[in-house]
């Protein structure tokens, strides 16, 4: 194993993928936001006076994963075949799952864009409820599996 993207003088560079097989990849990350349960409760019942926070969320996560290469300095400008992110309303643990699956057929993986997707989508969340609940954690985002590309199948152990 080694890094690939520092050149043979040790100094950042964006990896050669040229001579790369197109292949269809696919990318999962997930992450979470906690909450009071008070939040929790105005973000289901749709009281926040900003709106709908889920559907804002959602719209920018996708927006930013779209955006990656633009705010991670060696990631490569991919055309994403598809993006979607999934909530779900965790009462017990008074949060927000946040996952999110993006999809290309190309040169390079998408890990990177499902990460971003997930942590907008997180920072959204955070600005839409930050007038009732400065104390929210965004935690925990990992990716849990990724397909496609010369290292094939990955899958995070523990995840569905």
């Amino acid at each position: 194993m080694e890094f690939t993207h520092f050149n043979h003088k040790g100094k950042a560079r964006m990896v050669e993928v040229g001579h790369k097989a197109d292949t269809e990849r696919v990318a999962v990350a997930r992450g979470s936001i906690k909450m009071a349960p008070e939040t929790l409760k105005m973000i289901r019942e749709g009281q926040m006076k900003k709106g709908d926070v889920l559907g804002v969320a959602q719209i920018g996560g996708i927006m930013a994963c779209k955006r990656t290469s633009e705010l991670i300095p060696m990631c490569h400008n991919i055309f994403l075949t598809g993006a979607d992110i999934d909530f779900e309303i965790d009462e017990a643990n008074s949060c927000v799952k946040i996952e999110a699956q993006v999809k290309t057929v190309g040169k390079t993986g998408v890990e990177m864009e499902a990460l971003t997707a997930v942590s907008v989508a997180a920072l959204t969340i955070y600005d839409m409820c930050k007038a009732v609940d400065k104390d929210m954690i965004i935690e925990n985002i990992r990716l849990v599996r990724k397909s496609g590309g010369k290292s094939g199948e990955y899958r995070r152990k523990g995840e569905n």
